[in-house]
């Protein structure tokens, strides 16, 4: 288990150590990824290395525990103010892709863990959907979406957005092969998913979470 820093300076080098591990992760994966690469990156020694981190495998599994909980502040934080569920489903998606833009290494990194820390995967899953449930079991307590299994939700949920972001920040959002595309899935992407993308997304993701129908408006009941 990593030692934590007690002081400001010890903070400040173990989050250059993460940040340098989430490149050298990304570029070269798990088994290519050597503790002096990082500390170089990092520009700090090896010694100090291994007064924050017992091994690679170590650091590998607070990578990924970071990167949890940075999207998952991300994505609270952008659908904060949303006023209804729905609206918060789009903003916190739309968090969601901003910050894959920013660090494509989430999706290496957690691909990653399938094989190299497996407990890692499940955890950097199941802490997403525990908070999508509580959500979605408040907005089904507030008549804000239909009668639906929550947890089944909440997993389909972030399969679509996984997959909605994988398709257009990584892979680019033509169809030319230029800058991206489904014909070229090693393109580097387009950060950004576009607005008629997210637009389709939600009106599928409306209807499958039971969106109550608008009231009638005077015209329309006359």
């Amino acid at each position: 288990m990593s030692a934590q820093p007690r002081t400001a300076r010890g903070v400040e080098t173990r989050s250059r150590i993460l940040r340098a591990a989430e490149d050298v992760f990304a570029e070269l994966g798990y088994t290519e990824a050597s503790v002096s690469r990082i500390t170089d990156r990092a520009g700090v020694g090896q010694g100090t290395f291994y007064l924050y981190f017992d091994s690679k495998l170590d650091l590998f599994n607070e990578l990924v525990e970071d990167l949890n909980r940075r999207v998952r502040h991300a994505m609270a934080e952008g659908a904060a103010s949303a006023p209804d569920r729905i609206s918060a489903e789009r903003e916190g998606f739309a968090a969601f892709f901003r910050f894959t833009a920013e660090h494509p290494a989430l999706y290496r990194v957690v691909r990653e863990a399938e094989l190299v820390s497996p407990e890692a995967l499940r955890l950097h899953y199941t802490r997403i959907v525990e908070g999508y449930i509580e959500g979605l079991d408040q907005a089904h307590g507030a008549g804000e979406i239909g009668d639906i299994d929550t947890t089944v939700a909440a997993w389909a949920l972030m399969g679509i957005g996984e997959m909605i972001g994988m398709r257009w920040v990584l892979w680019g959002s033509n169809g030319t092969g230029e800058g991206g595309g489904d014909a070229d899935p090693t393109a580097s992407g387009t950060s950004a998913v576009p607005e008629h993308v997210l637009d389709e997304m939600m009106r599928f993701i409306g209807g499958a979470l039971g969106r109550p129908a608008a009231e009638p408006t005077k015209e329309e009941e006359s």
